[in-house]
């Protein structure tokens, strides 16, 4: 008469988990508002630093690039650092993402819906 229940329970179950997951990436995504990776081209010469969410934070670069005759050459390289620091933000990112999708026994490659 009551095998209804049995079920209500494995869905309350199934909501208190989705409420932790939600929780965690929540947490998760201020988190990697604060984490950083750092992109380089020319062997250093242009360094970019962007948050794991790929927010650009910062450039650095050497002065010895710093040449009328090769403003183009500079530009190349200031965007070459500023793809690979993004590149990194969204491996770093996944990474993560995927440490929590894991934790909860779903395939790695599993799509947040949030």
């Amino acid at each position: 008469m009551f095998k209804g229940l049995g079920g209500m329970g494995d869905m309350a179950k199934m909501l208190k988990s989705a409420q932790e997951l939600q929780t965690k990436v929540v947490a998760l995504q201020e988190e990697m508002d604060r984490m950083t990776v750092e992109g380089q081209s020319g062997a250093g010469l242009v360094k970019a630093v962007a948050t794991y969410k790929g927010e650009l934070k910062s450039l650095d670069i050497d002065p010895s690039i710093f040449n009328a005759d090769e403003k183009e050459v500079v530009e190349d390289l200031i965007l070459a650092a500023i793809k690979d620091a993004q590149q990194k933000a969204q491996a770093a990112n996944q990474e993560e993402m995927g440490k929590i999708t894991e934790s909860l026994g779903l395939p790695a490659d599993f799509k947040m819906p949030f």
